[in-house]
């Protein structure tokens, strides 16, 4: 997963806090900073960068602690830098390393520091993309994630998608708020996975007692078109749509999705599934439109109550899925027009969107192998 830290700017501390705090609320919690640590775990749960070796992630190559940000040495054989991180790392401690590449021979250096530590700091005045494609290359089997330092949205979208892959990360170094805010909105979007959403025909609608559902409420609010996918079959899941429409019976509650009953599975982020069961407090999971755009959500709580139960069975081509839903007119699927559409209201024929996939699942994890539902 992509992610985002903050450079705090060298600056008073009323003004450094309004940045951190922005950061924060953006949903960024890694703040690199050389002075102000104790003050700034008081805004919140921070993880910390910083020189200092108590540090939460230690910094080495900034401050004048090595030579990252110094004249390079004779000989790479030997760097200050790389023995530094070399002795941090043998303490246990997860180490950063900042490199201002202003040389081939920074290159290297930085090469040489990403085979030791678990972040490499990358930095350019003038930031070019050959140096980039160079080392994410280099550095790709290596165990370290890589962070470019960026000072806008657009130099943030060429890190983060140089050579398809890009950086692991960017640090945020702000001349103003709104580009934390612009920069955070950015990452959400290369972020979202997509799925592709087929208009299968609706072949079976039938009541079938009662079991177990379970209402999935996030700490988000969705709107209309979106939802979860859900389903009995890992091979295909139904776009059920969340309770952010008005009904005659009951207020909306755009926060929640009546998802299934407790065997269902339910997409959740990197393409794993989870049971409806399996889900608590403070989990992820896939909040789709009507397109197959997806975000994450953090589950608030899991509802799980006696109700109702239908079954839907839907064909796509040759494939055949089911699902089974709470029996009640506020719940719903989507059709191929992307319209929210009662359980209460579907027939024979309606066609509703559902995702397909060809992958078997062990564990929630997608895997090759021929596995039969029914």
């Amino acid at each position: 997963m992509k992610f985002a830290w903050l450079m705090a700017p060298d600056t008073y501390w009323d003004e450094k806090k309004t940045f951190i705090t922005a950061a924060l609320e953006s949903g960024i919690d890694h703040i690199v900073d050389v002075s102000d640590a104790e003050k700034i775990r008081k805004l919140g749960n921070l993880t910390i960068i910083s020189p200092d070796e108590d540090a939460d992630i230690v910094l080495v190559g900034i401050n004048g602690e090595g030579d990252g940000t110094l004249e390079l040495p004779e000989s790479l054989e030997y760097s200050r830098d790389a023995e530094i991180a070399f002795e941090l790392k043998g303490e246990g401690k997860r180490v950063a390393a900042y490199v201002e590449i202003r040389s081939k021979a920074h290159e290297e250096l930085a090469r040489r520091l990403g085979r030791t530590v678990d972040y490499l700091i990358l930095v350019g005045e003038d930031w070019k993309i050959i140096p980039l494609e160079n080392i994410i290359a280099d550095l790709q089997g290596e165990d370290v994630k890589l962070v470019a330092a960026v000072a806008d949205e657009e130099e943030a979208r060429v890190a983060l998608e140089t050579l398809e892959h890009g950086t692991d990360g960017v640090l945020i170094e702000p001349a103003e708020i709104s580009q934390i805010k612009a920069i955070a909105e950015l990452l959400e979007e290369i972020e979202s996975e997509k799925y592709s959403l087929k208009p299968a025909t609706v072949t079976r609608v039938e009541p079938v007692g009662s079991g177990d559902r379970v209402c999935v409420d996030t700490c988000s609010m969705m709107v209309p078109g979106e939802g979860m996918l859900v389903g009995s079959y890992s091979g295909g899941l139904f776009l059920v749509h969340s309770e952010s429409l008005e009904s005659e019976y009951v207020a909306s509650r755009p926060f929640r999705v009546n998802a299934g009953p407790v065997q269902a599975y339910v997409m959740t982020p990197g393409g794993k599934t989870k049971y409806l069961s399996e889900l608590e407090t403070g989990d992820e999971v896939l909040v789709v439109d009507s397109k197959g755009r997806s975000r994450v959500a953090v589950v608030g709580r899991v509802k799980i109550e006696k109700r109702p139960l239908i079954l839907v069975e839907a064909e796509y081509e040759d494939r055949r899925v089911r699902t089974l839903l709470q029996n009640a007119e506020t719940i719903r699927l989507v059709n191929d027009k992307g319209e929210a559409v009662s359980v209460s209201e579907i027939s024979e024929g309606d066609r509703v969107l559902v995702y397909f996939e060809d992958s078997a699942r062990h564990f929630g994890m997608a895997i090759t192998e021929t596995i039969i539902e029914k």
